[in-house]
């Protein structure tokens, strides 16, 4: 795992690649990973043991705690609905994230070769011209970059794609932005694999994680 990085007030995000992380053993993730095919069920518990493995570093008595998924499937820590999580998985890269007093999402995505016109065009809308003259791999780079902000949005919130993120407005080449009641920020200093989180404006104190 990474060092931790400490995006906002107690909102951090860490990565690793999936053959740097052992499988989660914990009792909980394995269960729910038996239902699973084997390439998902190694992602999931990828992707539990990375974000256990930040929870021990800046919660440490939440590491073990099972993670339950609310009706719309967010995840949140049993019994700590003050702590907001997040994991995403892209070909091999993992993140994942915690914060105190509020919801989060993540996301990170390792770009293709290359991107059509058009899905730039229904990501970007009227930014889609300022990548239509980069080089083919340095536009689908830019693409993921602003995918892996709208999608961290929507992933805060908990709405998933009926929140419709590529109607989110990420300019190419931004850091931060805000959307609704929330803030987004993308991790270009940190990361080289398209990496995002977003996060309410908004801090809320829950069951005495302050």
């Amino acid at each position: 795992m990474s060092a931790p990085i400490e995006v906002a007030d107690r909102l951090w995000v860490a990565t690793a690649t999936a053959d740097r992380v052992a499988p989660s053993t914990h009792r909980d993730d394995l269960r729910r990973a038996q239902r699973m095919p084997a390439w998902r069920a190694r992602e999931f518990l990828t992707g539990r043991a990375l974000l256990r493995e930040l929870l021990a570093a800046v919660r440490p008595a939440l590491s073990g705690t099972d993670v339950v998924a609310d009706r719309r499937g967010k995840p949140w820590l049993r019994g700590h609905p003050g702590i907001g999580i997040s994991v995403s998985h892209s070909h091999g890269a993992l993140a994942a994230g915690v914060a105190v007093g509020r919801a989060l999402g993540v996301d990170l995505q390792r770009p293709g070769a290359r991107v059509t016109a058009s899905f730039a065009r229904r990501l970007l809308g009227g930014h889609a011209e300022r990548i239509a003259a980069l080089p083919p791999a340095r536009a689908a780079e830019e693409v993921a970059w602003v995918w892996t902000a709208q999608e961290a949005c929507v992933k805060a919130t908990g709405a998933g794609f009926a929140d419709r993120p590529w109607t989110i407005d990420v300019p190419p080449g931004a850091r931060s932005g805000r959307w609704r009641d929330y803030r987004w920020i993308s991790l270009r200093e940190h990361s080289a694999t398209p990496l995002s989180c977003a996060f309410p404006l908004e801090r809320r104190c829950g069951d005495g994680e302050r």
